[in-house]
């Protein structure tokens, strides 16, 4: 789903360069999908994750800010935020882990499943965010699918990166046209409060 008042912009990295953009993966970034669905269909019917990846590696999941145990039963609205992350060490990862053993010791904080009988799947955006080893292997996926990103944070994405343009981006082009370096440093182009679709990938 493209919202079509959004800006298009399509970047193609050089090789080992996806990792600058990892970033904007950890402090959130907006998705198109269907929504009143399970997070494991959210997750892996939807975003292709295998169930076993569901499973072992994604091991902490927060909803609305909330320790999430059962991905199944629980439903993804519009507008929801889904914060994913591996394995965290220590007593806090322990307590954090979805149906971990120590879960029970979370109390209130533990997201609750709600009345969801009026829910209908239909379109929407989710807020997601990736944090540590996820940042890599699913940041990629994300990437290449489509994210949207607010004006202010890819204008001061852009801004850290002006010197570097030219060894960090093989491609860049808004709307199906390329930038030139003088409009990348202007940067004239990024208002703060727009929107834009950012698809992203690595030459081979």
């Amino acid at each position: 789903m493209k919202d079509q008042t959004s800006t298009t912009l399509t970047f193609v990295l050089k090789q080992d360069k996806i990792t600058v953009l990892f970033p904007l993966l950890q402090e959130g970034f907006q998705v198109a999908a269907k929504v009143g669905c399970d997070i494991r269909s959210l997750l892996c019917d939807q975003f292709g994750l295998m169930p076993d990846y569901l499973a072992n590696r994604i091991s902490t999941i927060f909803l609305n800010g909330k320790p999430l145990d059962d991905v199944a039963s629980s439903v993804i609205k519009d507008g929801s935020t889904l914060a994913l992350s591996a394995a965290m060490p220590g007593l806090v990862g322990a307590t954090f882990r979805k149906a971990g053993v120590l879960a029970a010791f979370r109390g209130s904080i533990t997201y609750q499943k709600e009345d969801d009988a009026q829910v209908t799947c239909h379109d929407g955006f989710v807020t997601m965010k990736l944090f540590n080893l996820l940042i890599s292997e699913m940041g990629p996926l994300f990437l290449k699918r489509g994210i949207w990103v607010n004006g202010h944070v890819l204008r001061e994405f852009l801004g850290m990166h002006q010197a570097d343009v030219d060894s960090i981006f093989k491609e860049l082009k808004k709307d199906g046209i390329d930038l030139t370096p003088h409009q990348i440093a202007d940067l004239a182009w990024v208002t703060r409060d727009a929107r834009f679709f950012l698809q992203a990938t690595c030459e081979p």
